[in-house]
């Protein structure tokens, strides 16, 4: 019911003057375009980069590569065909998937340099405490 005097408020700005429509009709077309250029610029461009990256990640694979699924299975890639990625999990025990159940490879080198740096990083501080 509160709605109804604002109507007859806007009907009567109407008919009173047209160059106040007309400017509000011209902010609401910017906010709109800059409405689409946000949304352009914070969700569709970052959500087709990232789409683009694990399509070149999957096109990637190749056997050996230490994988994890998006249902959270680690394993090793033991054979790879044109849709399907067959993981090896254990000694005995094979999984086939499909290329998109494929979450990430993992990177055997990353960690170990992380490791390496925070060992270092450990051993500079009881030398700083002595002081």
């Amino acid at each position: 019911m509160s709605f109804i005097p604002f109507l007859m408020g806007a009907a009567e700005g109407g008919a009173a003057g047209g160059a106040s429509t007309t400017g509000g009709f011209m902010s609401s077309i910017v906010m709109m375009v800059l409405l689409v250029v946000i949304f352009y610029f914070f969700l569709i461009r970052p959500q087709s980069k990232k789409q683009k990256e694990t399509q070149k990640m999957l096109d990637a694979l190749k056997k050996g590569d230490k994988v994890v699924t998006i249902g959270g299975i680690h394993g090793v890639v033991s054979s790879v065909d044109e849709k399907n990625v067959i993981v090896k999990v254990d000694d005995a025990t094979k999984i086939k998937f499909t290329r998109s159940a494929v979450a990430a490879i993992e990177n055997p080198e990353a960690p170990a340099k992380d490791a390496k740096k925070s060992s270092d990083a450990d051993a500079e501080k009881p030398s700083e405490e002595k002081k």
